[in-house]
């Protein structure tokens, strides 16, 4: 299931290269949510009122604004670069998560961990390689993009504590659908069939991504499930060498191996921590997205 979630994250990637070719970035972004809500609405309300209760709004409202932000920069960015880039880029965010939860959480970062995470940045130099190539446009927001992504993902991470998982994921859509119409009505085009066909699909396969990957983490523990995480590389690889007829240079897969090293590491110390803290006799946590 891990893995089916990873290919169907990197197909969403591909249909929004596609979908780009006429449709603006802007454009793009709203129909991941509207068609999103579309598929979800009926699954929700069937489950009930309960299902999709909100108890702190504010932080719904909070989270829904910086995804917006990251999915934005991110959806720019798989325009821009290559493919494979970005995916190596987008595994600094637990990286970014980790600063984060120390900065804003209060929680205690140690030495190992600490050395993981300039060991990420180092990954992320040899991608860039500042000095020797220009850092693109594109890069700086694949990097935006892990950045606000982890930004949300630290407001998830308060909200799991009252919020039901299925209502923090489909309220996400619905308040990112009227941020994203406003931006969206200075760029409008009828999309064609072709388009419809592309955007379709991106909004499937990333809701299917989401289920597939919620489903896993619910079966077994999160960390079993983080060394899978560097698969979505090679499927970027074949499917953007398919498709667009683009191969990464050895620095991404370098740089990619070096980052995703360290995020596991670091998603690994962070597991024993929760163990270790955990009362005796307690089952294992239910992971969810």
């Amino acid at each position: 299931m891990m893995l089916l979630a990873l290919l169907m994250f990197t197909i969403m990637g591909i249909s929004i290269r596609l979908a780009s070719a006429q449709l603006h970035v802007f454009e793009i972004v709203f129909f991941r949510n509207a068609l999103a809500v579309v598929i979800m609405a009926p699954v929700m309300f069937r489950m009930g009122r309960e299902s999709i209760r909100m108890h702190r709004p504010g932080l719904y409202y909070l989270r829904a604004a910086i995804n917006f932000s990251g999915m934005l920069c991110g959806f720019t960015a798989v325009t821009l670069i290559p493919l494979a880039e970005m995916t190596a880029l987008s595994f600094t965010g637990p990286i970014f998560v980790t600063i984060g939860a120390a900065m804003f959480l209060g929680e205690v970062i140690r030495i190992r961990r600490m050395v993981a995470i300039a060991v990420g940045f180092v990954g992320a130099v040899i991608i860039l390689r500042p000095g020797f190539v220009d850092i693109s446009l594109g890069t700086t927001l694949a990097l935006c993009s892990a950045l606000s992504i982890a930004g949300a993902s630290l407001v998830v991470k308060r909200m799991t504590d009252t919020e039901n998982a299925s209502a923090i994921v489909f309220w996400m859509v619905v308040m990112q659908m009227p941020i994203a119409l406003v931006p969206m009505l200075f760029v409008w085009e009828m999309p064609s069939l072709e388009s419809w066909i592309y955007l379709w699909v991106m909004a499937f396969a990333g809701t299917a991504a989401h289920l597939l990957f919620t489903r896993a983490c619910s079966m077994v523990e999160i960390t079993s499930l983080q060394p899978l995480e560097f698969a979505k590389l090679p499927f970027a690889v074949v499917l953007a060498w398919l498709v667009f007829d683009e191969l990464p240079d050895m620095f991404i897969w370098i740089g990619g191996a070096i980052i995703f090293a360290s995020t596991a590491y670091i998603t690994r110390r962070e597991a024993i921590a929760r163990k270790a803290d955990r009362p005796p006799g307690s089952g294992r946590a239910a992971a969810s997205l």
